[in-house]
């Protein structure tokens, strides 16, 4: 059984645990439940509390939990019917972003996501979830094929960036994501963005444009990693957590400066502590937004997405 990876913060609270299923293995000789009932608690309050006080590095921590539902856990449990379409017609399919046609609630609906995987051999597979131009091109095929037949789209986003490697590049990384950007501000069904993890810049845009941006409480969505950024401030890694603030990446932060519409709250100790609750929630919350948007016709929906992208980082002067 592979051992559960604890952060840093978390480990007041497997303490607490392990003194809890010690006094388990002897509750058996002793009538001892007062005394675990009390320590449950204590652990649970903790738990609570670490949780609503969390620093926004330590949010970049848990958004990159291995144990954190990704994007086929989503399909597999929110959707039905689920058929992965592959390839981008040009050169190969690419297993970083995965897409394909479902249902949801019996209607469907196209899919497009970011996929990491869980262990080094399924990493080095899905590339660590970060995609070559092929997997936008593939986005895109999908995006017009969504278009064609009337059928809304949901995006999932969870990358740590575009894969930066030299293939890339001559392959027209820039020109596959400013492509996507282009189409998605004109398509004329609905699109629902969800920022499930990592939304680390052009790789995350480049399937991130639509009516309405959600976004998991402990995911992060940034022009650049905190580790990368303190690389390029202080030639180090080691102020990752001051560049973290500074960025202001966390949903709180990117719904005050209104880059997103809605928060999706987790499960205390995070989506992967509870999966099934947060494919519950993030069921409705779909579910919800998408009988708004289709009320609106095929003007209004591309008016007000370009409208709701022209407003970002406009500010007033004094």
């Amino acid at each position: 059984m592979a051992k559960k990876l604890v952060l840093d913060f978390e480990k007041p609270i497997i303490e607490l645990e392990k003194k809890i299923e010690e006094m388990k293995s002897l509750s058996s000789e002793l009538d001892i439940s007062n005394e675990i009932e009390y320590l449950q608690k204590k652990a649970d309050d903790l738990r609570l509390q670490i949780y609503q006080n969390l620093t926004r590095w330590q949010r970049v921590q848990i958004a990159r939990h291995p144990e954190r539902p990704f994007t086929l856990d989503y399909i597999q449990n929110v959707f039905t019917d689920f058929y992965e379409l592959h390839g981008d017609r040009k050169f190969k399919d690419d297993p970083s972003i995965v897409g394909g046609i479902a249902k949801l609630d019996g209607k469907p609906v196209m899919i497009v996501g970011h996929q990491k995987g869980r262990d080094t051999k399924s990493n080095l597979y899905r590339n660590f979830g970060m995609p070559h131009p092929e997997g936008y091109r593939k986005a895109n095929r999908l995006f017009q094929l969504a278009e064609k037949y009337g059928n809304p789209i949901i995006t999932f986003l969870d990358t740590p960036g575009a894969y930066p490697g030299i293939e890339a590049e001559e392959r027209g990384q820039a020109e596959a994501i400013a492509r996507n950007l282009l189409l998605m501000s004109k398509l004329k069904v609905p699109v629902i963005i969800i920022i499930i993890g990592e939304g680390a810049s052009g790789g995350a845009i480049g399937i991130g444009v639509g009516d309405r941006i959600l976004m998991l409480e402990n995911s992060w969505y940034s022009v650049i990693s905190p580790e990368s950024c303190s690389s390029i401030l202080w030639r180090s890694w080691d102020f990752k957590e001051q560049a973290a603030e500074a960025l202001q990446l966390t949903a709180e932060d990117l719904k005050r400066i209104g880059i997103i519409d809605e928060i999706i709250p987790e499960p205390v100790g995070g989506a992967h502590n509870n999966p099934q609750e947060m494919f519950s929630t993030i069921k409705r919350y779909i579910s919800n937004n998408l009988k708004n948007l289709l009320k609106l016709s095929k003007e209004e929906l591309i008016k007000n997405r370009r409208e709701k992208f022209a407003k970002m980082g406009v500010w007033d002067e004094n």
